[in-house]
Formats: C-alpha cells, structure tokens, sequence
C-alpha cells in the first residue's frame, strides 16, 4: 500500500515504514503527527485519488528527527551595474518523519512492521581488544602528514623546488672560478 501526501508545499510517495525528510513539522522527536492532506491512496488493488484530496484517508507519521539541512548558498549579482555580489547562507528546518500507518475509507489499513534490531556485540581477540578489519583501518598521522598539509601538491613542489636550488651552481661562483683557472 502507498499514499502520495502532501506537506511543506512538496508531494511525497510513502509507503508503511518510508522514512522521509519533509521542512519543518511541529512535534518533538519520537512523537506522532497525522499527515490529513493525502491525494491518492492505492493498496495495490484499489485506488483512491483525491479531488483535491481523499477525504477520511490519513498517514500517521512518527517524528524521528527535528534538525536543519545542509548549507546552500544565495549569491545575488547584478551584471555590469556598480552593485556588488552579495552572498549569504541558509539552512532550511528539516524534520524526519518514519510512516507507521495508512488507513483510507474502504480500504485495509496498512501498518509498518516493527523491525527487530540485533544486538551483534563486538568479537574480542585473547588479549581483550577488539579486532580491526585491515581494509577499514583509518589511516595513521604519520602517513597523513607525508602528503603535506595541502594534500600533497604543495609539499612535492616545495621539495623538487629545494632540490633544484641546490644542484644548480650560482651564476657569480660559476664566474669566479673561470677567472681564477685562466
């Protein structure tokens, strides 16, 4: 079964167990909030679509985070005027939201399925320390600082440039020496 609601101005298919981002709702995380503005239900067999909306159909929605998304930048310039670029940053209120139930008239109500975390503790080695997969292991301090500080580009020619410095010989103790050997 899926439903296509209607939230923050967006339209979005959810099914029992979908977890979305829509903008902001209000609700603390890990309550419930009823999403009313459902236009077309389906339960595979049945469809159901909304002149604007269906009416008695709902989408019951558990709240799983109420945060901010990531940053997007507004520039505003003006071509050939004496007006600057001016530029700023937004981050848009976010709520997560996990569906637990669709339920519309004359239809079976669909509900998500509790899914069953396990709890995998993590295998200890003889000496009590938790073994690390070789292909994960992050990388040490030691290999980090070999590239540089700029990621490598910088300190390879920092070291070819010293390199070059030094085997060529001065242009004035080149003249010198010719004098002194005629």
């Amino acid at each position: 079964m899926f439903a296509v609601v209607r939230t923050g101005g967006k339209q979005y298919k959810v099914s029992p167990g979908d977890v979305f981002v829509a903008e902001r709702i209000a609700g603390d995380a890990g309550s419930t909030i009823q999403l009313d503005d459902v236009l077309m239900v389906s339960d595979g067999t049945k469809t159901s679509v909304g002149t604007p909306t269906v009416s008695g159909a709902k989408v019951a929605a558990e709240v799983v985070d109420q945060s901010r998304g990531e940053k997007i930048v507004v520039l505003k310039f003006r071509q050939r005027t004496r007006s600057f670029r001016r530029t700023k940053g937004h981050r848009q209120e976010i709520t997560v939201l996990r569906v637990t139930e669709i339920s519309a008239p004359g239809m079976e109500t669909a509900r998500a399925e509790a899914k069953a975390r396990p709890k995998a503790a993590p295998a200890e080695t003889a000496e009590g320390e938790t073994p690390r997969d070789e292909g994960s292991a992050a990388p040490t301090k030691k290999a980090a600082g070999a590239k540089g500080k700029y990621g490598g580009k910088t300190a390879g020619k920092a070291k070819t440039a010293g390199k070059a410095k030094a085997a060529a010989p001065k242009k004035g103790a080149a003249k010198s020496k010719s004098k002194k050997e005629s």
